[in-house]
């Protein structure tokens, strides 16, 4: 017998997201319209930066971003490969070398000290994220790049409104990154933007997003050659929609972290999500909890299948880049041998263990998973020490 499932992420939609998307569909205007521009003024008003240009998704994005700022074959790019989007990806799209730096154990977001490590005279950039929503240590990664003269381009791609040292996130980089996708609070299926203050950068991101009807009657391409990945306008009608409810939204997702914080403090063995002194506020893209010393990769794995089975969808949160199969076999050897120099991003990949949040959860919900985690954790062997 089939049981119900609560699923690790679920979007929400209102009469404003069918309002709109009806509007659109109901107009001469699919492509390129009203509400792309709409959404694009909306979005940089809400996270505070002058311009947005709206795109497929946060990967195209960072490729877009990565072209436009003159970055690719012969450069380098320090970044982690601890993330749940793999934007970093972008990197190797445009011909460009990741070089993976090890990240901070608690927060899980690249560690300027260890980036400088990395710091070789083919470094052009460095890409850093807002881990599971938690801030990068932002105020070091920009005194690192303007020592260097690099580039410090920023992955919010798991991050809306958190907040580090009155920042709001996506204020940090050059060019910030978001995405779109499941399971980030603005939903819109797929998508993402980018945003800058740079006056002239903005025109360069524009003009490598697409090629527009305006400039269909032009036979120069020029010099770059732009992409086709604009945003379609029934998906910024979704995102305008979205972003009309987003911050109530964010404070429901925080009554179902508090909920979560809740019951976990009798729970020994498992360490509930990490928020750093500089920082003022996370929204968390999942609930991501620490597992124990003694969980390996393949203990995780039964507890997924055990939670499962009891009707809660739980994933591994990340496979980090430099263990997989490209990037392992690299020319350049990227990867190498797992944990001789990302130690800290080898500890916490075979640990990190995302449960459900959204809004459609309540108190006896969340109350269940936790227990439920309890229960298969001590089945697997829980009972370690979980600060060493």
């Amino acid at each position: 017998m089939e049981i119900d499932v609560i699923s690790l992420f679920e979007p929400e939609c209102g009469d404003r997201e069918i309002e709109l998307a009806c509007a659109v569909l109901q107009s001469a205007h699919w492509g390129d319209g009203p509400m792309l521009e709409s959404f694009e003024q909306a979005f940089a008003g809400w996270v505070g930066r002058k311009h947005a240009v709206a795109v497929g998704s946060g990967t195209l994005g960072t490729w877009i971003a990565l072209r436009a700022l003159g970055i690719g074959p012969g450069d380098e790019v320090i970044c982690s490969s601890h993330a749940w989007h793999q934007v970093a990806q972008a990197i190797t799209l445009t011909g460009a070398t990741p070089v993976f730096a090890d990240i901070n154990y608690w927060t899980g977001s690249l560690s300027p000290e260890k980036a400088a490590l990395k710091i070789s005279p083919r470094t052009r950039a460095i890409l850093a994220g807002n881990t599971n929503g938690h801030p990068a240590d932002w105020a070091p990664l920009r005194a690192l790049a303007d020592a260097h003269g690099l580039k410090l381009i920023e992955d919010s791609s798991e991050a809306l409104g958190s907040r580090y040292k009155g920042q709001t996130v996506g204020t940090f980089g050059d060019v910030s990154v978001f995405d779109f996708s499941a399971p980030s609070a603005l939903c819109t299926g797929e998508g993402g933007m980018l945003v800058t203050d740079d006056d002239d950068l903005v025109h360069e991101l524009r003009y490598l997003r697409q090629r527009r009807i305006a400039d269909r009657s032009s036979v120069s391409v020029g010099s770059r050659v732009p992409l086709q990945a604009g945003m379609s306008e029934l998906t910024a009608a979704l995102g305008l929609a979205q972003l009309a409810g987003l911050d109530e939204r964010l404070a429901e997702r925080k009554q179902v972290v508090a909920w979560y914080q809740e019951h976990m403090q009798s729970f020994e063995g498992v360490k509930p999500p990490y928020i750093s002194e500089d920082v003022d506020e996370v929204h968390w893209m999942l609930y991501v909890v620490h597992l124990g010393k003694r969980f390996s990769g393949s203990a995780r794995a039964q507890m997924i299948d055990d939670l499962l089975s009891c009707g809660i969808e739980a994933v591994a949160y990340s496979h980090p880049l430099h263990q997989q199969f490209f990037y392992m076999n690299s020319g350049d050897a990227i990867g190498r041998q797992r944990g001789q120099l990302l130690r800290d991003t080898d500890r916490i990949s075979d640990r990190a263990l995302a449960l459900p949040l959204h809004t459609q959860l309540d108190e006896i919900q969340v109350k269940y998973i936790v227990t439920t985690l309890k229960d298969t954790a001590t089945n697997v062997g829980a009972g370690a020490a979980i600060y060493l």
